[in-house]
């Protein structure tokens, strides 16, 4: 077995980030370093996509509207400063990459997902 292939199978075999899926609301805590300062940036928002599951360059695009204006951002999951990603809301969804969220209102989306749970009742924290 060549070190790559040993690398891929005993590094991130355990993940805690599997159970992550397209449609789900989530805030991804993210350590930031500024100067000499850290501290930690929440970015909330909704899964749009999720690549090479469970690989080690396994990434997740989150996209929120701010200020009426929408924003995406890429995290890969095994990203030493992500220090959590916490579930707020599970909706299901049909299809596996949502790219036609980005030309709908906020009314069409809620209408186009239907809410899978109560996320006060089951609320999932996964920590890296």
């Amino acid at each position: 077995m060549d070190k790559l292939a040993l690398f891929n199978s005993t590094a991130h075999a355990n993940s805690s980030y599997s159970n992550l899926k397209t449609g789900w609301n989530v805030k991804v805590y993210q350590k930031i370093k500024e100067g000499d300062k850290t501290r930690v940036q929440v970015f909330e928002g909704t899964i749009i996509s999720r690549k090479h599951r469970n690989e080690p360059g396994g990434t997740i695009t989150v996209r929120k509207v701010s200020g009426g204006i929408g924003v995406e951002k890429t995290f890969p999951l095994h990203l030493p400063t992500i220090t959590k990603i916490e579930v707020t809301k599970k909706t299901d969804t049909r299809k596996s990459k949502l790219y036609y969220l980005r030309d709908k209102s906020a009314r069409e989306i809620r209408r186009k997902m239907k809410t899978q749970q109560n996320p006060q009742e089951n609320k999932e924290v996964s920590s890296a």
